[in-house]
């Protein structure tokens, strides 16, 4: 068997009847994210690298890359990810391994998160939270009995998230187990775990997380910022009063786009985490609802997507889509939240949109996946329309 013989061509017929509004959506918010990156690092691009449109040209790259990676996942049955679910968990688990060991992991503002590949930084907790979705929904399948009868079949994939857990919180990266967290909970409520388990589990999860947020002392300090940052805002407060000063620049229809204040080094990571701000502060917020209608419009659809697999009898396509669904619309939601002061500062990248080019190829990887499911669902429904209109000609015949 060749690597080839794994592949299953798809055409750009089959390609072009993808969902609409799907599709649509995801341009769209790729398009406003390029936009975006262009304008918020033209300060930094600048006083770094001397260039203004740096970090837009690497964007691009991220951006081509991550189409070719997407469309070789397009050409992939989802049946042969089903049989690469436990390999492929294991394989995201060496990496969070490897982040962690001298001369392999990069460190950048104390936190050791990525692997250098050359072209470009390759951040283990984005391959490890994609994984995971694609061995739960595995395990979904075929544990689906023993998960709704008992507690076993429960905690079992509850005890590998905590080691996977475990390795991000060495890196240290606390945005990342909650959204890891959180989907894998998501996934198994869905599988139909028991309610009681469920919220029983949920409640322990919400305290353990709350131990770890105040075991460290920089932990306590994004806490207490979060509920004041105007109490220290030169120092600890800093970096979300200025984006909250951002919001106030916009109003409501926004200073235009590439006429931020707030990006020419005040606002720290103005081309990464807190994008959102500078978004707001160009586009307004009416800007700001209208990128969030985009990302709901995405996220609905997706969902769709994997209720007509579910519908078709494809229940680990199904979870896919569920499982990646969940994945972006909490980091959605975090990165948000964080830019606007509703949530502790963490660092979560805004996907699709925010610079950087693990979030970017992993994430475009993830939703042509869900494309894939699509053209799988509407190849069943040819398939079966078929076989009713050959059954037809019989029955008359």
């Amino acid at each position: 068997m060749t690597w080839l013989s794994l592949f299953d061509r798809v055409s750009l017929k089959e390609f072009a009847q993808v969902d609409a509004i799907f599709v649509a959506s995801v341009v769209s918010i790729l398009a406003l994210g390029m936009v975006m990156v262009s304008s918020a690092s033209i300060s930094i691009s600048e006083t770094i690298h001397g260039h203004p449109y740096f970090f837009m040209g690497r964007q691009v790259l991220y951006l081509v890359l991550g189409l070719v990676f997407g469309w070789v996942l397009l050409s992939l049955p989802t049946q042969q990810l089903q049989k690469w679910g436990i390999l492929m968990m294991g394989l995201s688990l060496m990496l969070l391994i490897f982040v962690l060991l001298p001369g392999i992991g990069k460190s950048v503002n104390g936190s050791r998160r990525w692997i250098n590949l050359v072209v470009f930084n390759l951040q283990a907790s984005e391959v490890a939270k994609v994984c995971m979705v694609v061995y739960i929904s595995g395990y979904l399948v075929r544990r689906a009995d023993r998960l709704r009868q008992g507690w076993i079949g429960f905690i079992l994939p509850l005890c590998l998230c905590g080691v996977f857990l475990l390795f991000l919180l060495l890196e240290p990266d606390f945005g990342a187990s909650v959204v890891l967290l959180g989907t894998v909970m998501a996934l198994l409520f869905l599988g139909g775990a028991p309610l009681y388990q469920f919220l029983a589990l949920m409640g322990m999860a919400v305290l353990v997380l709350a131990g770890v947020a105040v075991s460290e002392s920089y932990r306590m300090k994004r806490l207490m910022n979060f509920i004041d940052p105007w109490a220290d805002p030169f120092n600890e407060g800093y970096q979300l009063s200025q984006a909250l000063i951002a919001y106030g620049r916009g109003e409501w229809f926004g200073l235009g786009l590439g006429n931020s204040v707030q990006k020419l080094s005040y606002l720290p990571e103005a081309h990464t985490d807190f994008v959102f701000s500078i978004w707001v502060e160009e586009t307004g917020m009416v800007g700001g609802v209208f990128l969030i209608f985009l990302f709901a419009l995405m996220v609905s659809r997706a969902f769709k997507i994997g209720h007509k697999a579910m519908a078709l009898s494809r229940p680990f396509a199904a979870y896919m889509c569920f499982g990646f669904s969940i994945l972006i619309l909490a980091q959605v939601i975090i990165n948000i939240g964080v830019n606007t002061g509703f949530l502790p500062t963490k660092g979560l990248t805004l996907p699709l949109i925010s610079y950087g080019g693990s979030s970017l190829i992993i994430t475009l990887g993830s939703l042509f996946v869900v494309a894939r499911v699509d053209i799988e669902n509407r190849r069943i429904e040819q398939s079966h329309r078929t076989e009713k209109g050959v059954a037809a000609k019989e029955s008359t015949a």
